[in-house]
């Protein structure tokens, strides 16, 4: 169970009642975290991510920042761009993601550019809400 809230500036602003979380929504969360096992397993940084779409992952997202040498290669991003070349389009509207940790500005503005839905983040599945550009 999680608090649901909206982020503001890297800050959880709780609501009044907490949710619970469903079945699918644990397993997205548990995917994450396999991908940031997978990601500490290959040497990188302890981040993962999952892009959802209508319930299924459409993309995954272990970090790759020190793997590929490559300072943009954050967990959240890396799922991105997996769904992005999957689905064949940038546009990911209708998704939601799940990370092992809030997203960093540049990837929550990355997630804004995409049209995410929405983003949920850590263990209990914490509402960051919709991605902003700012």
């Amino acid at each position: 169970m999680g608090l649901a809230g909206s982020g503001v500036a890297g800050a959880m602003l709780p609501h009044a009642s907490a949710f619970a979380l469903s079945d699918r929504e644990r397993q997205f969360i548990a995917e994450a975290a396999r991908m940031k096992r997978e990601a500490v397993a290959d040497g990188d940084q302890p981040f993962g991510a999952v892009l959802v779409k209508a319930g299924a992952i459409i993309g995954y997202g272990p970090s790759r920042v020190i793997v590929d040498r490559n300072p943009d290669a954050h967990a959240e991003r890396v799922a991105l761009w997996d769904a992005q070349k999957r689905l064949g389009t940038t546009d990911m509207a209708g998704t939601v993601m799940y990370s092992t940790s809030r997203p960093c500005a540049l990837c929550e503005r990355a997630l804004a550019a995409a049209n995410v839905d929405r983003m949920y983040f850590g263990p209990d599945g914490a509402d960051g809400g919709k991605p902003r550009s700012s």
